[in-house]
């Protein structure tokens, strides 16, 4: 009878237990989706492991232990999470979630904490120190102040540690003796100061730890004062710099000016402003609107965004003393010239750095010429030149740069500086090395070739539709477009992670040019509109997932109503070819034979079929949403190749930075 009643009270307990899970969920539903439009599924009338609530997966006895919601612009606060005692993976990454993060410290049982891309605030919780079992910690780009806990020290099972892109401040404890199981540790573009242990320095090497000024010690950081621990000074005014973007050849050195010469200087110019000061005026009477943003946004959206990104928005001018470059543009003054606009804290150059860099010519689009700069720090970016591909004045141009340069995401190419003069527009990204997804798919087809597995398509495909779901999400209420997707512009990064590469060019042009500009796959109501739309965009998406299904070019297919040697013009034909194939045959002779490889994966195939030909549904109205899209690749992903014996090594390796299914099944 006692074991009777003891089987019923802890069945009892367990049914509690549950139902408090249920309700913390639900509270965080409502503080973080209040319109009820992206945890569609999460309802009190159902149960979160009976019912595989979006994101969520349970432990046998039904409790919560995983939550993954990466990518999803969830805004609010996460303090509802913190009864959930048997959580062990949280990923959130990529929100917009604020706060404080201490309630996290409340989930006793966590092992794997991903919170990186959000605006949480505040300081690290010492009470971090008392997750014994934890693994993972990524709380990278926030805005996290305050000294790093010395509690993390307790964490002696931690294996990786990234807080880079914060505020934190103070001295870097030495976790070296404590950590010993530390693999990888990014401090970077923090605010520590202080001497930096020799053990951490050794162990994870000076790009951990760039960007935190105050840091000294052995090479290759600055040499320590007497004490050593002290914050550093404030900075100097930066050092100004007027030079020709025209080349990237080397600068020669400036002579110095006499006085004489100098108090010329100062006539000069300031004749030049009364003059240029004049054609403004005349200018301004004349209000020569212009067209760039017909059909995108408009004044409220910009201003918005331009407002809510000026504290983000680094400007590094390069010549205060009015001296010109030859760059002069009418709608500025002598003192507006040669200038890197930065949108982030990473480590920033000067113009006349990158005007020093050895530059290697990519490739040329139909907006410009993209070239690979290696600066002299042995740090690489592209630079893609805009010169004579566009018509904006200064000012829209700027603004059109703001709305570009907010987005962040993982799988985004991000557009780190630009520079304006009337001549010459240059847009500084991030330089992604393992090419792009239309070399993988279409490259040495033949003998020798190295097939393209299921599971790398997938994950590819998985990376570039949530990009392209964040851009449409992000601008979501001025309906910008991506407007030319294709696999030449899903790129990837050192680690094989898909980003989405040119976004926000089409702002750059007239709706009506945009269309005839721009080359990514054409939706068949654009022959009418003439116009750029989100709509437009999924159907390219949608001849994308073809492209990697099939592996045949769409340029394959060329349409009837155009010349076969237009080839700046990408055809979407290749939807109609499908279509006929599946109807007159059998779906398998649609896909690529090197998929057809692969046992144990037609479900798979044929399901990410019916996503690709829902997108390329000939009415705009009845196209899924981008978000809706990434969420049916989500829910088709396979685990693992069928083919790939050390998948489980590859796929840590295609992106350590972000939480894998592996490392999920690993926190169980």
């Amino acid at each position: 009878m006692a074991l009777i009643l003891s089987l019923f009270l802890l069945s009892t307990l367990s049914f509690l237990q549950a139902q408090n899970d249920t309700v913390s969920l639900l509270n965080f539903r409502t503080e973080t989706d209040p319109h009820g439009n992206l945890l569609t599924n999460w309802t009190s009338n159902t149960n979160p492991c009976s019912h595989s609530w979006f994101g969520i997966r349970c432990t046998n006895s039904g409790r919560v232990s995983s939550i993954s919601l990466p990518s999803l612009n969830l805004r609010g606060p996460v303090s509802s999470l913190s009864s959930l005692d048997q959580l062990r993976f949280l990923d959130l990454s990529d929100n917009r979630l604020n706060g404080s993060i201490s309630p996290i410290a409340k989930c006793s049982n966590l092992k794997h904490v991903y919170l990186s891309r959000n605006d949480f605030s505040g300081e690290i919780p010492p009470e971090f120190g008392n997750l014994r079992r934890l693994l993972r910690l990524d709380v990278s780009d926030n805005n996290l102040r305050g000294p790093l806990p010395t509690e993390l020290s307790n964490l002696t099972r931690l294996l990786s540690l990234r807080l880079e892109n914060n505020a934190v401040s103070g001295r870097v404890p030495d976790y070296s003796e404590t950590l010993g199981e530390l693999k990888e540790m990014n401090l970077s573009n923090n605010e520590l100061f202080g001497r930096l242990p020799n053990g951490l320095l050794r162990k994870f090497g000076e790009a951990s730890f760039l960007g935190n000024q105050g840091l000294c010690g052995s090479s290759p950081l600055p040499t320590c004062s007497f004490s050593g621990d002290g914050p550093p000074s404030e900075a100097a005014s930066t050092e100004t710099v007027a030079s020709n973007p025209s080349s990237f050849a080397p600068s020669k050195p400036k002579k110095g000016l006499g006085h004489g010469v100098i108090v010329a200087l100062i006539v000069t110019n300031s004749v030049l402003v009364l003059v240029v000061l004049s054609f403004i005026l005349a200018f301004c009477c004349k209000k020569c609107g212009s067209n760039g943003s017909e059909g995108y946004t408009d004044d409220k959206e910009v201003a918005k965004r331009r407002s809510s990104y000026g504290s983000e928005k680094r400007v590094y001018a390069s010549n205060t003393s009015g001296v010109g470059t030859g760059f002069e543009s009418d709608e500025t003054n002598a003192t507006d010239k040669s200038r890197l606009v930065f949108f982030d804290k990473r480590k920033k150059f000067e113009l006349e750095d990158l005007l020093r860099a050895s530059a290697e010519m990519l490739g040329k689009g139909s907006l410009g010429t993209v070239y690979r700069a290696v600066l002299e720090d042995g740090s690489t970016v592209a630079v893609k030149r805009l010169k004579d591909a566009n018509p904006c004045a200064r000012k829209e141009f700027e603004q059109y740069m703001d709305v570009i340069g907010r987005l962040k995401h993982p799988n985004i190419v991000r557009l780190r500086a630009y520079y304006y003069a009337r001549e010459e527009k240059l847009l500084v990204y991030d330089y992604l090395s393992n090419g792009s997804l239309h070399s993988l798919l279409h490259g040495n087809r033949g003998p020798g070739r190295i097939p393209l597995d299921w599971t790398t398509r997938i994950s590819l495909v998985l990376g570039a539709a949530r990009g392209l779901a964040r851009v449409h999400a992000e601008y979501s209420s001025s309906k910008i477009p991506h407007g030319n997707v294709k696999s030449t512009n899903v790129l990837l990064d050192k680690n094989g992670v898909a980003c989405i590469a040119d976004f926000g060019l089409s702002l750059l042009l007239n709706p009506v040019h945009a269309i005839a500009r721009l080359g990514g796959y054409k939706a068949p109501e654009q022959a009418q509109t003439k116009r750029l739309s989100q709509q437009a965009d999924v159907y390219s998406f949608g001849v994308l997932l073809l492209e990697v299904l099939t592996a045949k070019p769409p340029t394959q297919f060329p349409s009837p109503a155009r010349s076969k040697n237009e080839e700046d013009e990408l055809s979407a034909d290749l939807p109609k070819w499908v279509k006929s194939v599946v109807r007159d045959e059998w779906t398998a002779e649609v896909f690529d034979p090197e998929l057809l490889r692969y046992k144990n994966i037609e479900e798979e195939l044929v399901s990410m079929l019916h996503v690709a030909m829902a997108c390329v549904v000939e009415q705009p109205e009845k196209r899924p949403t981008m978000m809706e899209v990434a969420k049916m690749v989500e829910e088709i992903r396979v685990e693992q190749s069928p083919l790939c014996d050390d998948y489980d090594e590859s796929r840590n390796s295609l992106s350590p930075s972000v939480p894998t299914t592996e490392d999920a099944v690993a926190g169980f």
